[in-house]
Formats: structure tokens, sequence, C-alpha cells
């Protein structure tokens, strides 16, 4: 049996997959809870599933994307402008948290729309330099807010069917 049959033809494969799947960045928990459910776990279990692989980035974009970054325009100039365009992103999305500071970060996270979620949260927390003592905890809860809104949206569209 491969990675990806095991992946795909057991409860702890499912769920494991819908971990990798809410890493992703834009896809996130939004789209990591609809997707366990529908590949047949429980909300319950595609919540727990997505929280964890949602967060797990968090403290690696946390401590390392400046770095990143700063490699990125010494090592590979051609990407400047996409370093240039995520660095604007997090600017701007960091002036929407800086007035409420954490609370503003949770809130922001917590939005279940494109384009706010951990992975832009972090990395506006990075720009912003918050502690991590303090930026994680607010990014994590932010993140369970939105999975209990998507988890009720999931739950009430997959009863129609």
């Amino acid at each position: 049996m491969d990675v990806m049959q095991w992946l795909t033809q057991n409860p702890v494969g499912e769920f494991c997959f819908t971990m990798l799947v809410s890493m992703v960045p834009v896809v996130e928990l939004r789209g990591g809870i609809p997707f366990g459910v529908a590949r047949g776990l429980p909300v319950w279990a595609a919540y727990l599933a997505a929280i964890i692989g949602n967060i797990l980035p968090v403290p690696f974009i946390l401590v390392y994307i400046r770095r990143i970054f700063q490699w990125m325009r010494r090592h590979m100039p051609r990407l400047n402008r996409l370093v240039d365009k995520l660095e604007k992103k997090a600017h701007l999305k960091g002036q929407k948290v800086t007035k409420y500071k954490y609370l503003g970060l949770m809130l922001f996270v917590a939005i279940p729309l494109p384009g706010t979620g951990a992975w832009t949260g972090a990395l506006a927390a990075a720009f912003l330099d918050m502690p991590l003592r303090k930026a994680i905890p607010s990014i994590f809860a932010g993140v369970v807010v939105a999975g209990i809104a998507i988890s009720i949206l999931t739950f009430g569209v997959a009863s129609l069917f």
C-alpha cells in the first residue's frame, strides 16, 4: 500500500490528509474542514485535524519569514516582486491589526474570508514585531473561532444532503 492509498483509505489517513490540506496557504482550515467532511470524517474530527494543520506552520512563519524573505532577495532576485507583494500585504493587513493589537490579530484571523487566516495573521504579526508568546495565542484563538464558524457552515450544508 502506497502513501496515497493509506491517506485515503482509513480514518487516520483521512485525518492526516485533512491536516495537510489545512496547512496549505489560502486553503487553510476554511478548505480543510469541508474537505475532511467530504472525505467522510465527522465534523468534529475534521475540525480538530484542520485546527492542528492550520496552526502548525504559524510558529515557523513568525520566527523565520523575515530571514526567508532576505535569503530570497539575496539568492533569487527574480522573486523580488513576489517578496515585495507579500511584504506589502503583510503591512496592509498589519495596519488593520495595529489598532487593537492582539485582539485585532485574533479577530483578523477569525474572519472566515479569503485573505485572512493564520498564514496572513502570522505574516502580519511577524512584520509588526509582535512577541511570539503573545502572537501565537491570539492566532490560535482566531483559528479556533474560524474553525467553529466553518464547522457550523459545513455541518449545515452537509445536513442538507
